[in-house]
């Protein structure tokens, strides 16, 4: 079984993105070994002169779980018409690396709108060499509506967009 972790990119207790996570692992748990990260405000803010030498065991606990995981799937809101600080602040801890480097990935951006959110984290991620497609790659436009307070799905496109989406990033991993 193939081992994937998510990295969760909301700072929101109550957050849509980690909601969607865990539909996607409760659906696809007999194929996949989900590890859930969603702790990214406890990643020291980026400081150049460390990454590379001194990185503080945070940085270096996270980019271990990405470079052992099989898989990664970035689930994200947009914040500002951006990915969030917390997220763009450990992809920035990894650029020194290669854990990126040809790893299997999925890019979801669930959000209000999400379009610029979405292509700022297809760039950054294409930068870094991580291997994805069009396939695995997915805009959710107006996610607040699109899944319930207890995690299921209450839009049927939305649902078939996961299941080729799902579907996609399955045949990338292996």
């Amino acid at each position: 079984m193939k081992t994937i972790l998510a990295i969760i990119g909301s700072a929101s207790e109550n957050s849509t993105n980690l909601r969607l996570v865990e539909f996607l692992a409760a659906q696809t748990n007999n194929e996949l070994d989900w590890i859930i990260f969603n702790d990214l405000k406890n990643i020291p803010h980026f400081d150049p002169e460390l990454s590379a030498n001194n990185p503080p065991k945070e940085v270096i606990a996270f980019r271990k779980q990405v470079e052992q995981a099989d898989g990664i799937i970035i689930c994200t809101p947009e914040y500002v018409f951006s990915i969030p600080s917390g997220l763009k602040n450990a992809i920035e801890w990894c650029v020194s690396t290669t854990v990126f480097s040809d790893k299997p990935t999925g890019l979801i951006t669930a959000s209000a709108q999400g379009e610029k959110g979405h292509e700022e984290l297809q760039l950054i991620m294409k930068t870094l060499m991580a291997k994805f497609t069009n396939e695995t790659t997915l805009l959710i436009s107006g996610i607040k509506s699109k899944i319930s307070t207890p995690g299921e799905l209450t839009d049927p496109k939305t649902e078939s967009e996961l299941e080729r989406f799902v579907k996609s990033f399955s045949s990338l991993v292996e």
